[in-house]
């Protein structure tokens, strides 16, 4: 490592308070060094890791590190500021703060060599050396590993005044108990082997035979298969999806984030003890939901809910393409009257335009009719995994039947998932356990959905879904201008994140049975996501010195994502400077929702952008709404820019990502 941190790259009197100036301060080295070739971009990816997670730790260490493609080679600085800075651990401020900057294709031997450090900052040895070291050159080499840190004076013996007996024969020991862990965290160097470290540690003191898989970003070994199959119980501590996860089902297992592996390893064990000596086990069956492997763990029932609404959603969204499209094809070369051809498998004319046109739609009318049952089965199914996809399957297929359509779909999902979960919690025989996933869940689950659904909540959900299409053909005036205010305000908020899709799918509900006012909601959603990128776009061209090279070139991309309707081509721009970003998005998204409702603009399609415009009713007036919405954007965008002053080719000064540290993840499409 002693190619990674030099005497240059220490600093035993760190001038700075925040976290911000400390990492600009390490980084400044970095860039006298050549290691770092652009501050304020390396600074921003920064900010954007330390905002997915605080990198404090317990016993007064701060690590900010990330990947940069800013970064020429793996460098690490050191600074150790007088009184202390916080980094959001829970025990208070870091006096000894590493600033670990890895290129983005780092090579495995040197993250090997960084994840090494992140298991000696483990050692109190070594940590009491940096806080007593007094030479920056000498400190670098500790830190290398070139020297090693004093050991710990060990205690004097007690003197006897005869040698003690001989001891009696010790009994035969028990067999240890025995735990596989897996550890990871997003960047994949720095808390990941820490908390492999810990766990181990903690392993020793407590007698437990401990086996940890760090799934680090220099990839990772297997546990062997013969390990987990002897363990007693298994540890994930993890902030990303544990990878093959399935190896390790059928037993007792803790879930936590990665951080609780660092800060209290001794508790995880006990947990895992305790689940043991109860018997809980996970489903033999699978991985868990896919829910619980994409969030957080402690995460609320709010945030669980949204998860399991997007599962649906993201599995319901290629339905959705493609059936919409090959209808809105059929209407294109067919006309509006293709909805009464009849079937192709009857009738098909190879030489005639209108039997392709009749075959297109058809086909995207089949695929159209999954979309409440797709919705349905993966709700369930990201809730509890695969046993949730017969119930949920058949509860969606219900909600069509009694005429539900989309809501009725969202409650079939949530019923079926909540069934099949309630189900697992059940002590059953261990003979009777291979067959619950194949016959006993599937046969209870679809029983009680389908009884729920037909004779309880199908029907009110029914005449709601009846309310809210009756009220959708009837929108004129300024009821449709304000519902275009609002879905534009949606469309814009997250830029692909949750309430887009909530907007984007109550707009494709509208397609399964469409009407005039549903064919206004979709031709309104689709106009408003596609104003940030395209906003976006247009003021790097404008005023191009408010933004920084990056982002001029995301520019470019942004004119054609967003002429596609693909509105994460925004969030580039929204993850560096959010505070004006996003309300600029906002307010260009309302304009262009608000003006396509006002002109009565239809859409047959749910999606293609630009490219279905001879779908589209009253095309010229809905391309005008969204040209107005682009210009309120980037003229917004660009007063609140300048108004923070000009960057000069760099990001605006004063931005969160350049300053505050505190940029917020934008969420992207599910």
């Amino acid at each position: 490592m002693s190619d990674m941190i030099t005497a240059d790259l220490v600093d035993l009197d760190l001038a700075a308070q925040t976290k911000e100036a400390a990492a600009r301060s390490l980084a400044e080295r970095m860039v006298a060094l050549g290691r770092v070739t652009d501050l304020d971009g390396f600074l921003a990816d920064v900010a954007a890791r330390e905002a997915q997670m605080p990198t404090g730790l317990d016993g007064g260490i701060g690590i900010p590190h990330c990947r940069s493609e800013h970064v020429t080679e793996p460098t690490l600085a050191f600074g150790r500021p007088a009184d202390g800075i916080d980094f959001g651990a829970p025990d208070g401020p870091a006096d000894l703060i590493f600033l670990i900057a890895a290129p983005a294709g780092a090579d495995d031997a040197h993250l090997t060599i960084l994840s090494a450090l992140a298991r000696r900052l483990m050692d109190p040895d070594f940590t009491a050396a940096l806080r007593a070291a007094t030479d920056p050159a000498a400190t670098a080499s500790l830190i290398s590993g070139d020297t090693a840190p004093p050991a710990a004076p060990e205690p004097a013996a007690a003197a006897t005044a005869e040698e003690p007996p001989p001891a009696p024969a010790a009994p035969a020991a028990p067999v240890p108990f025995r735990v596989v862990a897996v550890t990871s965290c997003p960047t994949g160097i720095a808390h990941t082997y820490m908390a492999a470290e810990a766990l181990e540690q903690a392993g020793q003191a407590e007698g437990v035979e401990i086996v940890v898989e760090p799934q680090g970003s220099a990839g990772f070994t297997r546990l062997d298969p013969a390990v987990i199959a002897a363990a007693d119980g298994v540890i994930f501590a993890h902030d990303v999806p544990v990878r093959e996860k399935e190896r390790f089902a059928g037993k007792p297992t803790v879930d936590v984030g990665v951080k609780a592996g660092i800060n209290r390893p001794a508790e995880l064990l006990a947990e895992v003890r305790d689940k043991a000596a109860r018997g809980e086990t996970t489903a033999p069956a699978g991985t868990g939901s896919p829910v619980d492997e994409a969030g957080g763990p402690g995460e609320g029932y709010g945030t669980k809910l949204r998860k399991w609404l997007m599962s649906g959603v993201s599995y319901m969204v290629p339905f959705v393409a493609a059936g919409g499209l090959l209808i809105a094809l059929g209407f294109a070369i067919g006309g509006y009257t293709i909805d009464k051809a009849p079937s192709v498998a009857e009738h098909f004319v190879w030489t005639d335009s209108t039997s392709w046109a009749a075959l297109l739609f058809q086909v995207g009318g089949l695929a159209f009719s999954f979309l409440v049952p797709v919705l349905a089965g993966y709700i369930a199914y990201g809730m509890a995994d695969r046993p949730g996809l017969v119930p949920g399957f058949v509860g969606g297929s219900i909600a069509l039947t009694i005429n539900a359509g989309f809501l009725g779909g969202l409650a079939a999902g949530l019923i079926a998932g909540g069934t099949v979960m309630a189900i697992q919690r059940v002590k059953v025989p261990a003979a009777l356990r291979g067959i619950m996933p194949v016959v006993v869940i599937p046969l209870i689950s679809s029983a009680v959905v389908g009884f729920l659904m037909f004779l309880v909540v199908g029907k009110p959900i029914a005449e709601l879904q009846k309310a809210l299409t009756d009220w959708l053909s009837g929108l004129s005036g300024a009821n449709a201008v304000i519902l275009g205010v609002v879905l534009g305000l949606m469309m814009c908020f997250d830029l692909g994140g949750p309430l887009n899709k909530v907007a984007y799918a109550f707009a494709v509900g509208g397609l399964a049975n469409p009407n005039d006012g549903s064919l206004k909601v979709m031709a309104a959603v689709m106009a408003a996501g596609m104003v940030p990128p395209l906003a976006m776009a247009l003021a790097t061209v404008v005023r191009g010195g408010l933004f920084n090279r990056t982002e001029r070139e995301n520019g470019k991309a942004a004119w054609v994502l967003g002429s596609s309707f693909i509105t994460e081509g925004a969030i580039p721009f929204a993850a560096a400077d959010p505070l004006r970003v996003i309300p600029s998005a906002m307010a260009g998204g309302a304009v262009t929702g608000a003006l396509s409702m006002l002109f009565e603009c239809t859409l047959r399609a749910p999606h293609g952008g630009i490219f279905v415009l001879p779908l589209i009713g009253n095309p010229a007036l809905y391309l005008i709404a969204i040209l107005a919405g682009t210009a309120v954007s980037a003229a917004l965008v660009i007063l609140l820019k300048g108004m923070g002053g000009r960057g000069d080719g760099k990001a605006v000064e004063g931005t969160p990502a350049t300053e505050s540290g505190t940029t917020p993840k934008v969420p992207a499409t599910v």
